[in-house]
């Protein structure tokens, strides 16, 4: 089937010092093309934690390591040639991977597949720990691939890889950075062009759509995607007065009152009214990447006490900006703010209200808006160049509304850059003329 195939450049990998298959130590990083460098970067991780191999299942882990989506398996050994064993399609699968690429074949055949792609590493009897992604995997899906992984000669035991794929992603390329930045400008051109359409007596389902419209006729693909279970998201979230403030399952401090049960998140067909806070909470999908932004706006003008919450908003995400720092750890940033929220009075509604507040500043952003690392209690992990995340400090009000900002910041060694591109400055609509 070699029309089905497709290889790496194994000449120039060999000339940069990959050694021979078999051995535990990947090839240096210098010179590789994007795909290469992500799966060398895995192997050393691989490595370091003494695992033979990673089973990739996932879609958006699929596309990070191979740059194509179709369904299917990518197989990392710790050191050698990943390849990517596809069910459909195989033809686009092979148009667009920059790894080796073939038919999947018969699942229950599997095994011996590898087997025979790799007899150094699945061919001896002996017992391997190969990694996966139990975050997202099925239960189903992992009892099938243990009992047909384990049908061939080699002793299979499936291990949680999920930490290392999600440690793996922390760190963007230019490359991605570039995206998610074309995501962030996309956002900011859509809503210019879509807040002279908000008046009072509109439903939020109605100006939501002509948002909605004008993001994608930019190039949002429509979707926003989570990796969390039970989670999903849409654009955004545009909220007016008490809807906004309405509890939801969604993990966020503001999920909206929704369309219903089976929707109970995001914009409702409650009429925008002035002198309410309106949280405009979207985001947008360029090429896969993903960008997250928070403006509030209002119809008239903000009763006082929300005004004050906007501008302590504003002033913990300023304070914020001056410890998104490398070396600076997550849950300190996260503490801060916490202290701030109550110096100011409001730490009853930073981030949601009552048992509804969730309990983090930000998250990273990438290809899935829930990525590492997490601004949280518990996350000790240090900030470092390359991070992109999304800080977004918003107070809850029930029955008046949530007021807040969300910028996307890279985290570089000479402290943050905002990716986000829209003006800061609390939106003022004017109130509607009555005749």
């Amino acid at each position: 089937m070699a029309d089905e195939q497709r290889s790496l450049d194994t000449s120039r990998v060999e000339r940069e010092g990959e050694e021979v298959e078999g051995s535990r130590e990947p090839a240096p990083l210098t010179g590789l093309t994007e795909q290469e460098s992500r799966i060398r970067r895995l192997q050393q991780s691989l490595c370091t934690a003494q695992l033979d191999a990673y089973l990739v299942t996932q879609n958006v882990d699929l596309y990070y390591l191979t740059g194509s989506m179709q369904a299917g398996y990518l197989l990392v050994p710790a050191a050698g040639e990943p390849t990517y064993y596809v069910r459909r399609s195989v033809a686009r699968a092979v148009a667009e991977s920059a790894v080796r690429t073939t038919s999947l074949g018969s699942f229950r055949s599997f095994a011996a597949t590898l087997a025979a792609d790799y007899p150094q590493l699945l061919g001896g009897g002996q017992q391997l720990r190969i990694a996966t992604e139990l975050d997202v995997l099925p239960a189903q899906l992992y009892l099938k691939l243990n009992e047909v992984l384990n049908a061939g000669a080699a002793h299979i035991k499936l291990t949680d890889g999920s930490p290392l794929m999600r440690s793996l992603r922390m760190i963007k390329s230019d490359v991605e950075v570039e995206r998610i930045a074309a995501a962030a400008a996309v956002v900011d051109e859509a809503l210019a062009a879509a807040l002279p359409a908000m008046r009072a007596g509109m439903q939020e389902l109605e100006w939501m759509a002509l948002l909605e419209l004008e993001l994608r006729r930019r190039g949002h693909i429509g979707l926003m995607r989570m990796r969390g279970y039970n989670q999903e998201i849409m654009t955004g979230m545009v909220g007016s007065g008490e809807a906004a403030a309405e509890p939801s399952y969604f993990d966020g401090p503001a999920g909206g009152r929704g369309l219903g049960p089976a929707a109970p998140q995001s914009v409702s067909r409650k009429l925008l009214a002035e002198d309410e806070p309106i949280l405009i909470d979207i985001g947008c999908c360029i090429d896969g990447y993903v960008i997250d932004q928070t403006r509030t706006a209002v119809i008239g003008s903000l009763p006082e006490e929300l005004l004050q919450a906007y501008e302590t908003a504003v002033s913990i995400i300023r304070r914020t900006e001056q410890m998104l720092r490398p070396g600076v750890s997550c849950e300190a940033v996260y503490e801060q703010a916490l202290r701030l929220a109550d110096e100011a009075g409001l730490g009853a509604h930073f981030m949601g209200c009552g048992a509804d507040q969730v309990r983090f500043l930000g998250h990273g952003i990438g290809l899935e808006i829930d990525e590492w690392p997490v601004l949280a209690a518990g996350f000790a992990t240090p900030l470092a160049a390359g991070m992109v995340l999304a800080v977004e400090p918003k107070f809850t009000f029930p029955g008046k509304g949530v007021v807040g900002i969300e910028n996307t910041y890279l985290i570089t060694e000479d402290g943050p850059v905002a990716l986000t591109r829209t003006s800061e400055e609390l939106i003022i609509l004017p109130r509607s003329r009555h005749e």
